[in-house]
């Protein structure tokens, strides 16, 4: 870039007579001021004795603004026609010319850009990289002010207020900027240091600064950033949609000006992964995102599937496993851009705009999920080789995340699919209780639990209520649920007492845990409250096994939990359980619940409780709404853990469906008993029951009478089926065997389970009871009497 140098015209008597504009931007004076008058009056020091007599030599002039400068000077006699001196040619070169050590040239030919202003913020000095940079000559900015050489931009009053800061403290100041380079059409981050220039008393005399051009810094920071964000904002939620929105917030609009996500439908669903189909490409879209409000660059909606053409840059990146990018006049760009702009023409003017595009596949564990299109329109760099990089490792996050997301939706399915196969389906009918039962799975991200509930009939129109919880989430937790569940419902069937039936639970763990094949149980934990009720007495018995007390509502009064001591947890061994006894009115209610109903991280379980309690005594129309009130009472809106509810009101069977005989230990009496039997199913409206029950009677009554101890007694009741007890002092348990031709007895059990629907033995705390059920004349094959 040319340069011109300061000249002035001095006559023989010292006066100017010619100033050039170089000498206007070295001094600072325009020719009106100076024209006419001595040169003496420009300088700031007299000129040393050397320097006249070889004429040239370094003079200090002093500036417009009062500033001394130190200036090489070169003279030249201008001769007359009579070859006389009639004045001098007096040049100035430029500083970068009147310096010619290494550190002027190191200014000159820096790459850095590097320019020097005086206090007032005037330019005095540009090297060639700010000139270059800039877009203008080095004459074009010299003593002018800084403001009238750019926009007035923010970034322009923040370099202008760095520039007096440093006059006005006179200390360094180093800071960032983005600003725009005209001559290179595209926006730069610079690194900007300025520092004092000081004469040699120490006065300040300008301000240097030196720019760094940081940009693939700046940039490359900018991914990192975005890759550290991209580890702490994509993948919040296990949810394989919101994880690709995020992908997308996450790009739009610092890195796109639009980006989509698109995956193949079987992340979306179930089905086996496959691998990437040759030709064009369907996908889904997921997600979306634009910098312009619309989103008018979608060429599909959400939800709809998208076809990439084979060539396409989104297919070809599928394909082969790697980014690929694509610039505005590429065949493959072009013919993108048309196949986008002829399905959505509303877009047209946006598409047009594009002018790169970064296409990366979703690639996780060897599988690829889908792609990541990211499109540039109204930002002004095209996408490098460095943004391909970035761009492959962001998506391998995001895929790992939405890969996560996938498995955690199939694992749930899976294991709410087992939750609900083990739960019971329809509660079975029994005439002790009327049930009602809530199951609300866990909708946090731990996934499902182990939380169960039952409802188990029993010999004698008894009834087994049951709530238990396996500790932990996913399929582990539901596949011990469901073995625990029958074992509950196999020990249930030997009819033993609540605190026998957890005893024999707790070894059953115990010996799995021990053989190995019930080694999750051990380690998850697992709780447990077993109770039985009897219709006819009225009489409640439960135990616990480290689970959470039921709650019993009375009629007429308030909800309370029952006093009872929990055992330990299942598999834990050491502590006996202990049975609670309670005689209750018919129409109470009792509440069984799982923990998750009563706790959790941010609420106070005493709280809970009362909040369960107040509203199990709140009226309800019946017990279904009943215990929708609780749930709606106690839960938060996103419950941590699974919910197990499981309610009963109790019924009672009065005297004219109960029929009890005390049987003297006489043989003689049977005929008599048996009559007393018959004439009772004749109240009843049951004569077609009255043979089968007469031989099912004196079967049990003769052989209690012979085999068992007193006290004896006989118990026939109406229930869904009628049921046959005899009851005798005796602990022990008949056993059916097979009698031989000749044997004159043996055959009174078996005659009994032959003429049956159901017979079994319980024992009581006073001996055992043998039983046998058989279905009611009207209800004969009916589901209702099993």
């Amino acid at each position: 870039m040319e340069r011109v140098a300061a000249a002035a015209i001095i006559d023989a008597l010292g006066r100017v007579t010619g100033w050039s504009e170089g000498a206007r931007a070295l001094t600072g004076r325009p020719p009106e001021e100076v024209v006419g008058r001595p040169a003496a009056d420009l300088l700031a020091a007299e000129i040393p004795a050397a320097a006249l007599a070889a004429r040239s030599g370094t003079v200090a002039l002093r500036h417009a603004d009062g500033r001394r400068l130190e200036i090489a000077l070169t003279g030249c006699p201008i001769l007359g026609p009579d070859g006389r001196t009639t004045g001098y040619a007096v040049t100035a070169d430029p500083p970068w010319k009147a310096d010619p050590t290494l550190a002027g040239q190191a200014f000159q030919q820096a790459s850095m850009s590097m320019s020097v202003f005086d206090l007032r913020q005037h330019y005095l000095r540009s090297n060639d990289a700010s000139c270059h940079g800039m877009g203008v000559p080095e004459e074009a900015l010299r003593g002018r002010f800084f403001l009238d050489t750019v926009e007035d931009a923010p970034h322009s009053q923040g370099f202008l207020r760095h520039l007096r800061q440093v006059v006005e403290t006179g200390r360094p100041v180093r800071y960032e900027s983005f600003t725009g380079v005209p001559a290179l059409n595209r926006e730069h981050a610079w690194s900007i240091e300025m520092w004092p220039l000081r004469d040699p008393d120490g006065e300040l005399t300008a301000v240097a600064l030196a720019a760094f051009d940081s940009t693939e810094q700046y940039l490359a920071r900018l991914r990192l950033s975005l890759l550290n964000e991209a580890a702490t904002t994509i993948g919040s939620t296990l949810d394989v949609v919101r994880t690709a929105e995020e992908v997308v917030e996450l790009l739009v609009p610092g890195y796109a000006d639009f980006a989509n996500v698109d995956l193949f439908d079987w992340v979306l669903g179930a089905e086996e992964v496959p691998t990437v189909p040759r030709g064009d490409i369907m996908l889904r879209r997921v997600a979306h995102g634009s910098r312009t409000d619309g989103t008018p660059e979608a060429a599909v909606h959400l939800g709809e599937t998208d076809m990439y053409l084979e060539a396409s840059p989104p297919a070809l990146a599928l394909r082969q496993g790697h980014a690929v990018l694509s610039q505005a006049g590429e065949p493959a760009f072009r013919s993108w851009v048309e196949e986008r702009t002829a399905r959505a023409p509303a877009g047209r003017a946006h598409r047009e705009g594009a002018h790169s595009m970064i296409a990366v596949p979703l690639k996780a564990r060897g599988v690829v999920l889908g792609v990541a299109v990211c499109v540039r329109i109204a930002h002004p760099d095209d996408y490098a080789p460095d943004d391909a990089v970035f761009a492959e490792e962001l998506g391998s996050r995001a895929a790992v995340c939405i890969d996560n997301a996938r498995r955690f939706a199939r694992e749930r399915s899976t294991a709410l699919a087992l939750q609900h196969s083990l739960l019971p389906r329809g509660l079975p009918g029994q005439a002790a209780v009327e049930v009602a039962h809530r199951y609300l799975p866990c909708g946090s991200l731990a996934g499902i639990g182990g939380d169960w509930f039952d409802v188990i009939p029993l010999s004698g129109s008894r009834v087994g209520l049951v709530v238990g919880d396996v500790v932990g989430h996913g399929i582990r937790s539901s596949a011990t649920m469901g073995r625990l569940r029958t074992a509950v419902r196999t020990l249930a069937d030997v009819d033993l007492p609540p605190d026998e039936l957890l005893t024999h639970l707790d070894d059953l763990v115990t010996h799995l845990a021990a053989d190995g094949t019930g080694e999750e149980v051990a380690e998850l934990g697992a709780t447990c409250l077993y109770a039985i009720y009897d219709p006819v007495s009225r009489h409640l018995s439960l135990a616990a096994a480290g689970h959470p007390a039921p709650a019993l509502v009375l009629p007429g009064r308030c909800a309370e939990l029952i006093p009872m001591t929990a055992g330990p947890p299942l598999g834990v061994g050491g502590l006996p359980f202990e049975a609670v006894e309670l005689h209750l009115p018919e129409g109470a209610v009792l509440a069984l619940y799982t923990d998750g109903l009563i706790e959790d991280r941010d609420r106070d379980v005493d709280r809970a409780i009362e909040e369960m309690c107040r509203a199990l005594s709140a009226p309800a129309d019946s017990l279904e709404a009943l215990g929708d009130n609780v749930l709606k009472a106690v839960l938060p809106e996103q419950p941590s853990d699974d919910v197990a509810l499981l309610l009963a009101r109790t019924r009672s069977l009065g005297a004219d469906r109960v029929a009890t005989w005390d049987i003297p230990p006489d043989p003689a009496e049977v005929a008599h008993y048996r009559q007393a039997a018959t004439v009772r199913l004749t109240a009843w409206g049951l004569d077609e029951a009255a043979f089968v029950t007469e031989l099912v009677v004196s079967e049990l009554v003769t052989n209690a009478i012979r085999y068992g101890e007193p006290p004896i007694q006989l118990r026939l009741i109406r229930d869904r089926a009628l049921i046959c007890e005899v009851s005798d002092g005796s602990s022990t348990s008949p056993h059916l065997r097979r009698a031989h031709a000749y044997d004159e007895g043996g055959r009174g059990l078996l005659l009994v389970a032959q003429l049956t629907q159901r017979w079994g033995s319980r024992q009581t705390s006073t001996g055992k009871t043998i039983w046998a059920e058989q279905p009611l004349p009207e209800l004969r094959g009916s589901t209702a009497a099993q």
